[in-house]
């Protein structure tokens, strides 16, 4: 989080590119990236100290479109050039895009280290459960007996979920918004945007090509209130056409369970300080449980800063050549070579 000083107002299209947006007609991509955009004009964002760091993947074509500083890095790297840029310069408003495949694939490592660090940037990671950009192989997040060009006769693999994956790496930041509830994904990326460190949004975004409809089940508008659970810190945990289906503890799983009103237990009130609490709302399943979207946890702690950058707090910033040549060092005589 980076908040920025007054200046001249930028609307949402003054943060379009003249780049023409390649995404396949249909692709969820194209609502992110115009829920980005509002987000950006809405927070007052300056274009000089604005940064979007991308790997490889469909929803890393994102830098062209967005009219900032932008860094379109190789796969799975992402994580680590931004880290570099923040330890550089720890006041650069930075986002990074990337994908089921990118992050959690190559790039697992490098997004373990960001969160654990909790650098000051926002992670959008957008989950389609598929390879898309190479023509649909199945990714980490792809369900069991998942049938791709590749698992044609089905996955074998136990799919990583992204939001248990931040919050078993530290994140201090750990939310869930869907490419067409435009709404709740511009709150959201506004609170991630507002948290100090590393926020990390997974994003559940429609491949229309290789992997179309794989949320339906609590995305499709006819579902919505029956197999979603939209969390917001303060207020019941409650779902339902009507609301009165809920959340509460269940002593025995030592978990949640559902209730539906039939009984005097009142629903559980969303604290998303409560790093249990937003354990169990990540690990529910469609069709036993809701689908917990919105902010999960949100628990700020220390940024990680350099010791360059803390050094200069205290007006002790060294020069870069002063550090190199201190401590184990030589030097070399050209006249003796």
């Amino acid at each position: 989080m980076n908040e920025h000083a007054a200046a001249d107002t930028l609307t949402a299209a003054d943060f379009a590119t003249d780049q023409e947006v390649r995404w396949c007609p249909g692709c969820g991509d194209y609502a992110v990236l115009k829920a980005v955009r509002t987000v950006l004009a809405d927070i007052g964002a300056r274009r000089e100290n604005t940064v979007f760091v991308s790997g490889i993947g469909c929803s890393s074509r994102f830098p062209y479109y967005i009219d900032t500083y932008g860094f379109h890095t190789i796969h799975g790297r992402a994580p680590a050039v931004a880290t570099g840029m923040l330890l550089a310069n720890p006041d650069l408003d930075v986002w990074i895009i990337t994908g089921d495949g990118d992050g959690l694939s190559i790039g697992g490592n490098h997004l373990l280290h960001i969160l654990r660090r909790n650098l000051n940037c926002q992670i959008l990671l957008f989950n389609n459960e598929t390879y898309g950009l190479t023509k649909g192989q199945f990714s980490p997040t792809s369900h069991l007996a998942t049938r791709t060009p590749s698992s044609p006769s089905g996955s074998i693999d136990n799919p990583v979920d992204p939001a248990r994956f931040a919050l078993g790496c530290g994140a201090r930041f750990v939310a869930r918004g869907v490419d067409t509830q435009i709404k709740q994904l511009v709150d959201v990326l506004k609170a991630a945007y507002h948290h100090k460190g590393a926020a990390f949004v997974e994003i559940f975004q429609n491949c229309i090509v290789f992997n179309e409809d794989v949320f339906e089940g609590f995305t499709a508008k006819t579902n919505v209130a029956e197999h979603q659970l939209q969390a917001e810190h303060g207020k019941p945990l409650t779902f339902g056409t009507d609301g009165s289906r809920g959340l509460a503890f269940d002593p025995q799983s030592l978990g949640l369970k559902t209730i539906d009103g039939s009984d005097d237990t009142p629903p559980l009130v969303h604290d998303a300080s409560n790093h249990n609490l937003a354990s169990a709302l990540a690990r529910m399943e469609n069709p036993d449980f809701p689908m917990a979207t919105g902010i999960l946890y949100d628990n700020p702690g220390p940024v990680y800063r350099s010791a360059a950058a803390n050094a200069g707090d205290s007006g002790e910033r060294r020069k870069l050549m002063d550090v190199m040549r201190a401590g184990l060092s030589w030097h070399v005589d050209k006249s003796e070579a």
